[in-house]
């Protein structure tokens, strides 16, 4: 199985790219993981909503032009459904079962995802009802995919 991550703009901070790195790092044991950032469009002060939809469609289409039309796709949302870790696990797992030897993961940017990818992703997950930057939900969806890999192979997690 092997893992992408699409995510809209760079990571500006350096403990969070840390982060990534490290876990990038960890998971190497157990899959391929690749990152395709796609360039955030420029926001401004005081957006209509119109302005909104239209930085989003932007962004969904370079999103679009990146996908596998093989891979699973799961977009990451706020009006997602919920999952936990071992729930994660399973469904990765499941996921090879079935056949599938690549699994996609999308990022949407500072405001979010268009609909558009949400109707066409395989499933849309949510971390959290709270709001955490798109720079920080890559480091916590790469822990994640790690703790998932960890549960499969029966291995204990320790940081």
């Amino acid at each position: 199985m092997e893992v992408r991550i699409i995510a809209v703009g760079k990571i500006k901070e350096g403990y969070i790219q840390q982060g990534i790195n490290d876990f990038c790092n960890r998971l190497k044991h157990y899959t391929k993981v690749d990152i395709l950032e796609v360039k955030d469009e420029k926001i401004r002060n005081k957006l209509s909503s119109s302005e909104i939809e239209q930085i989003k469609e932007k962004e969904a289409e370079k999103i679009i032009a990146k996908l596998n039309e093989r891979a699973y796709t799961i977009a990451l949302d706020p009006q997602g459904k919920p999952m936990t870790s071992e729930g994660l696990a399973k469904s990765i797992g499941n996921l090879q079962v079935q056949g599938y030897s690549n699994i996609e993961f999308i990022i949407g940017g500072a405001l979010g995802l268009d609909q558009k990818i949400r109707n066409i992703a395989d499933y849309v997950l949510t971390f959290s009802h709270m709001t955490f930057t798109h720079q920080m939900i890559r480091l916590l969806l790469l822990e994640q995919v790690y703790r998932g890999f960890k549960i499969l192979n029966n291995e204990p997690y320790h940081l």
